[in-house]
């Protein structure tokens, strides 16, 4: 037994011997073969050289990518641009779109033709203020200004009704003046206090005016706004107080109404452009 324990203590420690030889020659325990190390150093080689492709690779798509992406913000800001400038045109033309009546708020001429002072149609009463004007029709097609100044003066004998106006504006033109803007008018309900009220004559039952009447309109509406240092919007219909068909052609034309205020609006412009 002794003998055979002696013996594998020396084929042991043979094995031993060997394997130190071995790691001798390789220099460390986690040392390779210098063929195995070559192959190592080839795959390494090859792991490089497939990183540096993918990173060139991603280069190339990025740079092919930034002008498509450069080319669509620029298309994206020619678009906002285009609808900017259609937005802002369309504002502008809205806002210019006139008659192309050359008409400036200068004062025109008025047949100053005061009602008697009564309780029906000149009461009398000061205005708190002068904040508006309103535009009103006569609802009598084909009279004028004259008789229709006749008839409110004729009220004051007690015919039972209340109306009037401050002006008259005739089917020639014509601008006949019935009560002061500083007193009130029997014209616009309980705007009554604080604006100035335009009575219109038409020609006939669809209420529209002829050109002589629309020009001394123009004139006379943009004179008060000036007088009173107001703009168009402060330019109302009879309807915008008590939603009366009055004036009915303003009132069943909207676009007519716009237009009307946009020359107003004109008139008032020309007599600022001329510093006066």
């Amino acid at each position: 037994m002794e003998q055979e324990s002696t013996e594998q203590k020396g084929i042991e420690q043979k094995s031993i011997d060997l394997r130190s030889t071995d790691l001798k020659q390789t220099g460390s325990g986690s040392a390779l073969p210098k063929s195995a190390q070559k192959t190592v150093r080839r795959s390494g080689k090859r792991k490089k050289t497939k990183r540096r492709k993918k990173a060139a690779r991603r280069l190339e798509i990025s740079v092919k990518l930034e002008p498509k992406s450069f080319l669509t913000g620029m298309a994206v800001g020619v678009l906002l641009t285009m609808l900017v400038m259609f937005l802002l045109t369309r504002c502008s033309a809205e806002k210019v779109e006139t008659s192309g009546l050359e008409l400036d708020a200068s004062e025109p001429e008025i047949s100053v033709q005061l009602l008697d002072v009564n309780d029906y149609s000149r009461p009398g009463i000061e205005v708190d203020s002068v904040s508006g004007v309103v535009i009103h029709y006569t609802a009598n097609p084909g009279s004028t200004a004259q008789q229709n100044r006749d008839y409110f003066n004729s009220l004051q004998d007690g015919h039972g009704a209340s109306v009037s106006s401050h002006f008259i504006v005739g089917l020639d033109g014509e601008i006949v003046q019935c009560i002061p803007t500083q007193e009130v008018a029997y014209a616009s309900n309980e705007r009554n206090h604080d604006t100035v009220s335009i009575e219109c004559c038409h020609p006939d039952s669809t209420g529209k005016f002829n050109q002589e009447t629309y020009i001394s309109m123009v004139r006379l509406t943009a004179f008060l706004c000036a007088k009173y240092n107001l703009d168009a919007d402060a330019v109302i219909r009879h309807y915008d107080v008590t939603e009366k068909n009055c004036p009915k052609y303003f009132v069943e034309n909207e676009d007519a109404w716009k237009l009307f205020k946009a020359d107003v609006d004109a008139a008032l412009k020309n007599k600022a452009d001329k510093g006066e």
